[in-house]
């Protein structure tokens, strides 16, 4: 692969700062991936244009895997458009409103579905934002919080459950980095070891229940949730949320009975139904090699016995995803029309409404991936890893390694890219230094390749998750960056100096733990400020 230098950096820091300045992502995305594809043809514009066009974006739809994200999205938003137009995500909001009475403990409530959807970060963006929002809209909670909350228990949770579809890709990077050093280990073993290490991954879950918990707020997020509390803005004027009118303004019927069965069973049906593909997918993969036909996976299924783990890991998502949600439309469109509260026509237009209304957030997730892997060509990530090369001491290589991590991820806007990029630089590295194989040093290293990766995943504008959450949650991308990036920054100072410094000078894991969500809950308590003075101090 032809490498670019520091050429390979323009293509995401133009996405960035246009991002910034303008606050309008997809011309920044499109004029960035542009830039990169004019960059790989030899500086001519009107090739890089066709490669933008059929190289990245219809390349990015012509892959199996994405095609399914972006049908599981529209799909979703559909069976929401049904949930919201038949008055059942409404009164769901009016449930939780009799638990959670104020913003603390609607934040809390959001922190907690989070957690319970630990299976897949994408399913828990979308699911959560889309179920939570009518009720954080009535407590007058910012969509920049609630798409916080939403993005930072995603991808922390994933990446670090016991059974998720990221084990078994984390599995494989742990299995190739070990056998390039020559060293037989036991793979799940070193991934569930390497969990307490994920310093700023822990962190930041902590770091969402501290702001929920406290109810306070500093930076571009406590102006948000001023603006929110005592003006009943919940987003700023003029902002564009990733989720069109269609959705967030459905007006419902005079006299409709609201029923929150209307949107529970639907949302179950999802939740039940991703984790049945995952089983089913899974299962057949293993049993009948790459086949994933339906009815030959579901047959192949009961057969043999195989661990959860295994299963899941080798599941695949997007189409577990895509079958859950067209099923939880279909259970949708069925209740509605059997309860008479609307006709079919009347449920097909509020999916159509729920689906359209994600387009444009459909058309920045195309433009993402595109960039990510424009990145990939340019070499973005080999460039950035060339430039830590030196001589470090051992007990920095953590440290240096979560850093690198952070900022190549940030750059380049993915997690899973920027592992496979760092994990076989990283392993092989720390273990030529001299770390024990079954060492503090290693455990630290491989923990540090993988929360390093999810903390630039919170703060890129051009990273799928973010996109998500800002869909989910109908929020400005832009300000649901700008308000995340001071939180996500203080989370990775706090691992930093409380995790992997602490950690170099002896300290025992547990107590680094400690003292990261300690210094946590501190900082939110010293620095905070209660938004709409809606509490006492």
């Amino acid at each position: 692969m032809e490498h670019f230098g520091i050429l390979s950096l323009i293509p995401p820091l133009i996405a960035i700062v246009i991002a910034f300045l303008t606050r309008q992502v997809i011309p920044s995305l499109f004029i960035a991936l542009w830039f990169g594809a004019t960059i790989l043809n030899g500086w001519n514009p009107l090739e890089g244009y066709g490669d933008l066009l059929t190289k990245y974006i219809v390349g990015s739809l012509a892959d199996s895997w994405k095609a399914g994200i972006l049908i599981f999205s529209l799909t979703l938003g559909g069976m929401v458009g049904i949930t919201s137009k038949s008055g059942g995500a409404k009164a769901i909001a009016e449930w939780l409103a009799k638990k959670a009475t104020n913003p603390r403990g609607g934040q809390i409530a959001t922190w907690a579905m989070g957690l319970i959807i630990f299976f897949d970060d994408y399913s828990n963006t979308l699911l959560v934002g889309n179920t939570m929002r009518p009720l954080t809209d009535k407590l007058k909670i910012s969509r920049e919080k609630l798409s916080y909350i939403c993005d930072s228990t995603a991808a922390p949770i994933a990446s670090m459950a016991f059974i998720s579809t990221w084990v078994a890709y984390e599995m494989g990077l742990i299995k190739d980095a070990f056998g390039s050093i020559g060293v037989d280990v036991n793979i799940y073993e070193v991934l569930l070891i390497s969990i307490p290490y994920r310093f700023y991954s822990i962190t930041t879950l902590f770091f969402v229940l501290a702001v929920a918990w406290l109810g306070r707020d500093f930076g571009p997020m406590l102006k948000a949730e001023n603006r929110a509390r005592l003006t009943g803005k919940l987003l700023r004027d003029g902002a564009t949320p990733l989720a069109s009118g269609e959705l967030t303004e459905m007006k419902l019927k005079p006299d409709m009975q609201l029923r929150a069965i209307n949107a529970i069973i639907p949302v179950i049906t999802v939740v039940a139904g991703v984790i049945a593909g995952l089983y089913i997918t899974g299962k057949g993969a293993i049993l009948g090699g790459s086949d994933l036909d339906l009815i030959a996976s579901i047959k192949a299924a009961p057969f043999s016995f195989v661990s959860m783990r295994d299963i899941i890991g080798n599941a695949d998502a997007s189409v577990a995803m895509t079958w859950a949600a067209f099923t939880g439309s279909i259970v949708a469109i069925v209740m509605v029309v059997f309860q008479r509260i609307l006709s079919l026509q009347e449920a097909l237009e509020a999916w159509m409404d729920g689906a359209k209304s994600l387009f444009m957030a459909a058309v920045v997730l195309l433009l993402a991936w595109g960039i990510g892997s424009c990145c990939e060509h340019l070499g973005t990530a080999n460039y950035l890893v060339g430039c830590l090369k030196g001589n470090i001491p051992i007990w920095s290589v953590p440290f240096a390694v979560f850093a690198l991590c952070c900022t190549i991820a940030f750059t380049t806007g993915t997690s899973w890219g920027t592992t496979a990029i760092m994990m076989p630089i990283a392993v092989p590295l720390v273990f030529k230094m001299g770390a024990d194989p079954a060492g503090v040093l290693m455990y630290a290293t491989i923990g540090s390749v993988f929360t390093g990766a999810v903390f630039g995943d919170h703060c890129s504008p051009i990273s799928d998750t973010t996109v998500m959450s800002s869909m989910a949650c109908a929020s400005d991308h832009i300000d649901h960056v700008k308000t995340q990036i001071p939180y996500a920054i203080s989370s990775a100072m706090i691992a930093t100096v409380c995790g992997y410094m602490f950690l170099s000078i002896g300290i025992p894991v547990y107590l680094c733990l400690i003292a990261c969500i300690v210094t946590t809950f501190l900082l939110i308590r010293i620095v905070g400020k209660r938004p709409g003075n809606t509490w006492e101090d």
